[in-house]
């Protein structure tokens, strides 16, 4: 089996993944045994030749990248994606893919740009049957993101050849499009976080946090009553060492005078 020892290679020359590779190479051995041990060259053809048919286009080994095609990764909120999706696609952007980080990975043929157009579809509840229904209308998948999913398909299907871009503009300058709603509720919801870490801090009444040490002063002028200034209250009592008790946070009553025997009381017990 030499022959499929040499088609392994010359896969994993062309890039084509180990266990693909394996796969692959384990399915033909199965169908030579099946046909009762055929020659493979004659089965397959020669082995250069038909390891290019078995790799996909775009892995043929670890060459660079074509000069004449150009990739930009770019992002967007949900609320103008596909108004973008739509104008860099008109640009001749093809979306190859979503990547983990939500950005569209997408590529143009400088030599032969083609327009195209997009749509995102919400899928909640699974994407069952989505493809099969989007699919006779010319719609492909080209990426998914948490509950979205994104298809696109060429102009050129309604167009023809007037969908070919004979002077396409430069790759956009940006990477990040964000809409004004979008920032603005961003902003609403760190303000919210906020203060309400900030409220929890306060209410939480521990001096020694800093937050309720401030808090205890910004509430000191709606708590006293008329007699605190003087200490004689007794929410705010005033502690033998002088520590007013609202810093503290219990109150502390005053202790109670201790009479010391004076030199005549002792005469009269004696």
């Amino acid at each position: 089996m030499s022959y499929l020892a040499d088609l392994a290679e010359l896969l994993r020359e062309h890039g084509l993944p180990a266990d693909r590779v394996e796969a692959t190479v384990a399915d033909l051995g199965s169908h030579l045994e099946e046909s009762d041990g055929a020659d493979p060259e004659a089965e397959f053809g020669p082995v250069e030749e038909f390891a290019r048919e078995l790799a996909p286009t775009g892995m043929q080994g670890p060459a660079a990248p074509e000069a004449h095609v150009e990739t930009w990764r770019w992002t967007a909120d949900t609320y103008v994606d596909e108004e973008l999706l739509n104008r860099f696609g008109d640009e001749g952007w093809e979306v190859e893919r979503v990547d983990a980080l939500g950005r569209f990975v997408s590529h143009r043929d400088l030599e032969r740009p083609q327009r195209w157009e997009y749509r995102r579809e919400l899928v909640t509840r699974g994407r069952e049957g989505l493809d099969e229904r989007l699919a006779p209308d010319g719609w492909e998948a080209c990426g998914n993101w948490i509950v979205y999913a994104w298809f696109k398909r060429p102009v050129a299907a309604s167009l023809g050849p007037g969908a070919e871009i004979s002077a396409p503009p430069g790759m956009p300058g940006r990477v990040r499009y964000f809409s004004r709603k979008f920032c603005v509720l961003t902003g609403v919801m760190v303000a919210v976080l906020v203060a309400a870490g900030l409220v929890v801090a306060v209410d939480d009444g521990d001096a020694g946090s800093g937050f309720g040490f401030a808090g205890g002063f910004w509430r000191e002028p709606w708590s006293r009553s008329p007699g605190c200034g003087a200490g004689r209250c007794g929410d705010h009592a005033v502690d033998p060492r002088g520590v007013p008790s609202r810093l503290t946070g219990t109150p502390r009553p005053r202790p109670a005078p201790t009479l010391l025997p004076t030199a005549g009381a002792a005469a009269l017990t004696t």
